[in-house]
């Protein structure tokens, strides 16, 4: 039975919404609408968004701006070449370990390690950008990194708040983790915490074309150009933007690692949240 098969691959949260329309809620495992689930890689998609955002506040000029204008220690390393579009689409040709189990790989660094900007300055270049996709966090916190130089006084919390949390009326509060305590930087490659329908309301950002009740929060050119097939430069038919893409009909969802997802597929007017431990 269908509950017993989402309970038994350790779902702790699922959603089915049709037209503005909740069909399905439930939890388990001791969950409820008001427990926290960390995003893990979902964050991406939402980095991906505020990013859009700033474009469209003019903090960031265009996705075809080289890193180097926001983080200039990156010119002695050559990524100069590196744009904010190679971080999106996963072809910037970054070295990167994306083990979470070797203590040694980036990713764990990134994850557990207590100075994000000095580990991000840290990265180095394998490849030419703009060749071949590798799905890595350390484009997604590069990102992150971008983003909190061109924000200048203000975190990507912060941003992150004023931007969707307040404009989309989220149910719940939410966190984003950091480094370390003072000063810290969100881990944009992963680590949103929130709740299962605010999670659905960044669904329902996208299936509206960025609009939330007739006002735009992002623009419709933003999430059209994140949400469609592109495979230039290196760029692969399954990945926009920090979006995972599904087939031809138009679906997406943001992802992560322990079968967090946002899907997306707007045709149907259909969001489906599910949220798990495995």
């Amino acid at each position: 039975p269908f509950e017993k098969y989402l309970e038994d691959n350790k779902t702790v949260a699922f959603l089915i919404i049709q037209n503005d329309t909740i069909q399905y809620e439930k939890y388990w495992k001791k969950y409820n609408e008001s427990s926290i689930v960390p995003s893990f890689s979902m964050a991406k998609s939402v980095i991906s968004i505020l990013i859009g955002c700033a474009i469209d506040d003019n903090l960031i000029q265009t996705v075809n701006e080289p890193v180097t204008n926001y983080i200039p220690e990156l010119k002695e390393k050559g990524f100069e070449k590196v744009t904010i579009e190679h971080l999106l689409q996963m072809t910037s040709g970054i070295k990167f370990n994306e083990s979470y189990i070797n203590p040694f790989g980036e990713a764990a660094t990134f994850y557990y390690g207590r100075n994000l900007r000095k580990a991000t300055l840290k990265m180095k270049l394998k490849a030419e950008p703009g060749k071949q996709f590798e799905y890595i966090s350390g484009n997604s916190q590069l990102l992150g990194l971008v983003l909190e130089r061109a924000l200048k006084n203000k975190t990507i919390s912060t941003y992150l708040e004023e931007k969707i949390w307040q404009p989309l009326e989220m149910e719940y509060n939410a966190s984003w983790s950091i480094d370390k305590k003072n000063n810290g930087l969100e881990k944009t490659f992963c680590c949103l915490n929130a709740r299962a329908r605010d999670f659905a309301k960044i669904g329902r950002l996208y299936l509206n074309d960025g609009k939330w009740n007739g006002k735009q929060i992002v623009s419709a050119d933003w999430v059209k150009q994140s949400t469609e097939v592109d495979t230039t430069n290196g760029s692969v038919i399954n990945y926009q933007y920090q979006w995972w893409k599904l087939s031809p009909a138009g679906d997406y969802m943001a992802q992560g690692i322990l079968g967090q997802y946002i899907y997306v597929y707007p045709e149907k007017k259909l969001i489906i949240v599910r949220l798990g431990k495995k």
